[in-house]
């Protein structure tokens, strides 16, 4: 990216992320592999942000492995309940054979779902991270919060990206955030090269922790220094 500006969900916003992230628990070593759940809404209105995932989930693989690469687990939900976890993966080609073999389907949203998934994974094995991607919240807030809360008491911040805005989902969504000691951060279909700097930069996270995060962000220049630069 060339210039100083960033895309269009708004340099506030990405500020407001990046220090969020700096306030995050610290992840597990960089000596050891790190975890980190990638939960998307599969829901019907998610098509074509779910093909963009697909696109960019690559990213955060490639970005880790000098760290000592990243385990993964694809987390989605869709339909009427139908809620999947995949295995732990340690390399892009078998998550995004998972990910092309997904049609989104209408349904409600079942994040309090997710969070309860990924308490359950945390207390069997430390994760580092949960990302999700999702546009609504048609939930008990309580219910979603408090499970937040649990995530925040086991170490494993939240990392929001949220598509396309809406008071409510975005309220619910930064408390998730901040309960966890995790960040939100906004995006649209025209910030496809933003979700994926941002993406990026919470796997390097997971695998490294920040200074690692801020090294890699020295390496690739444009708009990952530019993220550096607000991490201060």
């Amino acid at each position: 990216m060339s210039g100083s500006k960033l895309p269009t969900a708004g340099q506030a916003a990405v500020d407001a992320f990046l220090a969020q992230v700096r306030a995050a628990p610290k992840p597990v070593p960089a000596s050891h592999r790190g975890r980190l759940i990638f939960a998307l809404d599969a829901t019907l209105s998610r098509q074509p942000t779910w093909d963009q995932a697909t696109r960019l989930q690559a990213e955060m693989f490639r970005e880790t492995q000098a760290l000592g690469g990243l385990d993964l687990q694809l987390v989605y939900y869709r339909g009427f309940h139908d809620f999947f976890a995949s295995p732990w993966l340690a390399e892009s080609a078998a998550l995004l054979r998972h990910m092309t073999g997904v049609d989104c389907q209408g349904g409600q949203t079942q994040i309090e779902r997710v969070l309860t998934h990924a308490v359950e994974e945390a207390k069997a094995r430390r994760v580092a991270a949960l990302v999700f991607v999702g546009d609504a919240f048609e939930e008990d807030v309580d219910t979603a919060c408090r499970k937040a809360g649990e995530l925040g008491l086991l170490g494993v911040p939240v990392f929001v990206f949220h598509e396309g805005g809406g008071e409510r989902p975005a309220q619910v969504f930064r408390e998730i955030a901040r309960l966890s000691k995790g960040a939100y951060c906004p995006f649209d279909a025209g910030s496809a090269k933003q979700l994926r700097e941002l993406l990026s930069a919470v796997a390097v996270y997971a695998a490294g922790g920040r200074r690692a995060l801020e090294n890699h962000a020295r390496k690739a220049g444009g708009a990952a220094l530019l993220l550096t630069h607000r991490l201060g």
